[in-house]
């Protein structure tokens, strides 16, 4: 099973990171709109990412809730037709949770930057260092660290959870009667 070193952290100012960000890589992000539905498992998550062409990602993955870097493994199917997939997984298990977000994605070496606009939550960034198949979680963790110290980021900014849990646990926003 692939896996990665991932950190999520909130963005206090999204120009500056991106400034910051521009100083590692001289490649333009690629933009996504990427909505994410959030289905019952067994084992860690799973969700479908459709993508505004139709087609999308059906992707299993486990990771600890924890603030800082964590190892995560997944598993992803490339789907064509997200919508009948998120019908069909919707009406079988039930839905959790949709996540609306556009993501700015950015390479740096063997790591994927995000800078994400989270629609209801505001801005985040997600470091994604992609280990080899033989390559140790600690290289992993120590490239994280090196790009956050370069970035920026610090430990207080650090999330433990998804952005669908963060979505679950907001405040309900009802207009007093």
């Amino acid at each position: 099973m692939p896996a990665n070193i991932e950190i999520k952290a909130r963005l206090h100012d999204r120009d500056a990171m991106l400034q910051r960000i521009a100083t590692l890589t001289a490649d333009p992000p690629v933009v996504l709109e990427q909505e994410d539905t959030f289905f019952p498992a067994l084992h860690g998550r799973l969700k479908l990412r459709a993508t505004p062409d139709g087609g999308g990602e059906l992707i299993v993955y486990d990771r600890p809730d924890a603030a800082g870097s964590r190892e995560s493994r997944y598993e992803l199917a490339r789907v064509p037709d997200a919508t009948m997939l998120r019908t069909v997984l919707g009406e079988a298990l039930g839905t959790m949770q949709t996540v609306t977000k556009t993501r700015l994605l950015f390479h740096v070496g063997q790591t994927r930057i995000h800078v994400d606009a989270v629609d209801g939550l505001g801005d985040f960034l997600e470091l994604e260092v992609v280990l080899a198949p033989d390559q140790q979680a600690a290289d992993g963790h120590a490239i994280a660290a090196s790009l956050m110290a370069t970035l920026g980021i610090e430990a207080n900014d650090l999330l433990e959870t998804a952005y669908a849990d963060m979505l679950t646990a907001r405040p309900s926003r009802t207009p007093p009667t």
